[in-house]
């Protein structure tokens, strides 16, 4: 894997480029072939906290994964944890697309890993289905329910569009909104 790393308000030391490399470098042992497109590594301190984020471009999908905490060398760990949990949901899935839709062999390895590690987790759980109505608000109203309800996310009627929309709550404190494209 080739690593492009950069850092946002932090200075990238050999000694962080070098953990960073070790680390995913690891990962390589779940793929057939590994990856030929550069890996995205960004590292940053937002809030004095230590943020790494890294995208791997795949043929036909994207691995990626954010994690921040108090130390930076933490937050490459559970990074590379939460990507190695991602292929691990991901593998049987992607293999079985990918063998059906063009023939070629399969994205990742299934021998020499673990067997806890190669479970089938096609299945999720559905615990909880919720209904309501939707009012019609504006986008300020909707942040200022969802603060109120405690949430981290809020999904309404903009009243501006008369579409469905969800505000959000980011990492950085600010707000996100999603809406359907027109």
């Amino acid at each position: 894997m080739k690593f492009n790393i950069r850092g946002e308000n932090i200075q990238v030391t050999e000694a962080l480029k070098e953990y960073v490399e070790k680390k995913l470098s690891r990962l390589e042992r779940y793929f057939e072939t590994p990856p030929v497109s550069d890996v995205s590594v960004t590292l940053g301190v937002v809030r004095e906290m230590q943020n790494v984020e890294v995208t791997i471009p795949l043929t036909g999908f994207m691995l990626r994964a954010e994690e921040r905490a108090a130390d930076m060398y933490a937050s490459i760990d559970l990074v590379v944890d939460k990507l190695e949990r991602q292929i691990r949901k991901h593998k049987t899935k992607a293999n079985r697309k990918i063998r059906q839709e063009s023939g070629f062999k399969n994205v990742f390895k299934i021998e020499g890993i673990p067997s806890h590690l190669h479970e089938d987790e096609d299945e999720f759980e559905l615990v909880r289905t919720k209904r309501f109505t939707l009012k019609p608000m504006d986008i300020d109203e909707a942040i200022l329910q969802m603060n109120m309800v405690g949430h981290s996310f809020f999904v309404f009627a903009n009243s501006d569009t008369e579409k469905v929309n969800v505000v959000y709550k980011r990492h950085d404190g600010k707000y996100g909104l999603i809406e359907p494209a027109t």
